[in-house]
């Protein structure tokens, strides 16, 4: 599956780490940045570049980090055709139900709240799960869209 990747400097440590861990699982990672820490970075820099490619490809998704991962999503989501669930620990079931109920397509990872392990397991199960399909959830997207 085709991946884009993206953060400030808040993420950039868990990015890095990500972007290998995703290549492992056989994925095509393309890394919009931040290439190195810079403290004074802005988010918005990284996460539109995602969130613009995730929505001209329907069948990539993306990763975007940063400290608590809301900004981020919040940036993501002003692109049409994004839905970006923020996960940022707690219950993996959130990042699940992301993409069950809501066909996520970029998950936003809150990066100061959790670890490594954490990431990558929500991250995993995230790109493991498929939309399900069911009539509510796929009108409630449609009236999102509209």
């Amino acid at each position: 599956m085709k991946i884009y990747i993206g953060t400030d400097h808040a993420g950039f440590e868990l990015k890095e780490s990500l972007v290998s861990f995703l290549k492992t699982l056989g994925h095509d990672v393309e890394d919009m940045g931040a290439h190195t820490f810079e403290a004074l970075d802005d988010y918005p820099d990284f996460i539109r570049p995602v969130a613009e490619a995730v929505a001209g490809d329907p069948t990539a998704r993306g990763i975007i980090l940063g400290g608590s991962g809301q900004g981020e999503a919040m940036c993501a989501n002003r692109t049409a055709g994004v839905r970006a669930a923020v996960y940022y620990g707690g219950p993996l079931d959130i990042a699940v139900l992301s993409r069950e109920h809501n066909d996520a397509n970029i998950l936003s990872l809150g990066a100061r709240f959790i670890d490594e392990d954490e990431a990558q397991e929500a991250v995993r199960l995230w790109l493991e799960t498929s939309f399900g399909g069911e009539e509510k959830h796929a009108r409630r997207i449609k009236k999102i869209d509209a």
